[in-house]
């Protein structure tokens, strides 16, 4: 079971959690299909919930903040040593603060950003909550992917920013996508030219859960009210879907040990 108990380090996505209209809703609908044991916070939290996965944290549900209106969505943390050095090289690089650095209680101080092709991502700088504890395992993310649709600005604000090596893996045509790593490290998550695909859909980070069983999840996830955005198939990492949760945040579920062969894109 991979788990970690201290600071990720910067440029790794480290957290991921989802902001909705009914938190409880929220909290049902994930317990039932990734097997999250859901805690309450303190009422400073402000209603934010913590998801816990064989007694370590997973995921946070959270209401939607702000007076106007805005889609719940899931949101993609990358790791800081230093959130308001990130903050001014996200504004030095051409991306957006939308929520400047700012302290969360004792567990760690976040700010939230977009990127120069409009990807919104948050930034955490652990303290007491140093990120997620478990992952790669069934019911935790194991994968952070970047949709966009201006691919080469997005590898150039990134690797400003956070320092990310980028190894391309598609055919360069049908398929543009790389994954990124930090120098000399494992390979992180992966940024996909969406440009074909996004349509009016804004450019986004997509969060992959790990699943035993790939048409089981997915089978369970309607029943729960989820809608499939994209069917169960085989793919060379593994069986995937994408799933529209009932209050409209998507995700990927993925079983990486069901893979098909052959080279990405063929």
């Amino acid at each position: 079971m991979p788990t970690r108990d201290s600071a990720w380090p910067q440029g790794t996505p480290c957290w991921v959690d989802c902001s909705v209209d009914d938190p409880q809703a929220a909290r049902d609908f994930y317990s039932r299909l990734l097997g999250w044991e859901i805690l309450d916070s303190p009422p400073e939290a402000g209603g934010y919930l913590m998801a816990m996965l064989g007694g370590r944290p997973v995921a946070g549900i959270g209401p939607k903040m702000g007076a106007g209106p805005m889609p719940s969505v899931w949101t993609t943390y990358l790791a800081a040593d230093d959130a308001d050095a990130v903050a001014t090289a996200v504004g030095a690089a051409g991306g957006t603060v939308f929520v400047p650095p700012m302290d969360v209680m004792d567990v760690g101080r976040m700010s939230v950003a977009a990127d120069p092709t409009g990807a919104v991502f948050g930034v955490w700088q652990a303290k007491n909550h140093k990120g997620a504890g478990i992952y790669n395992e069934p019911g935790a993310y194991c994968w952070n992917e970047l949709h966009t649709g201006d691919y080469a600005t997005a590898q150039e604000f990134y690797r400003r920013v956070f320092g990310w090596n980028f190894d391309e893996i598609g055919d360069g045509q049908n398929f543009v996508y790389s994954t990124f790593r930090l120098p000399d490290a494992d390979v992180l998550g992966g940024l996909m030219d969406a440009s074909h695909v996004l349509g009016e859909t804004p450019p986004y980070w997509l969060t992959w859960f790990q699943v035993a069983g790939t048409d089981e999840s997915v089978a369970l996830a309607t029943e729960l009210g989820g809608t499939v955005l994209m069917p169960v198939s085989d793919t060379p990492f593994g069986r995937s879907a994408v799933i529209r949760a009932p209050q409209g945040e998507v995700f990927a579920l993925i079983d990486p040990t069901v893979k098909t062969s052959g080279a990405p894109g063929q």
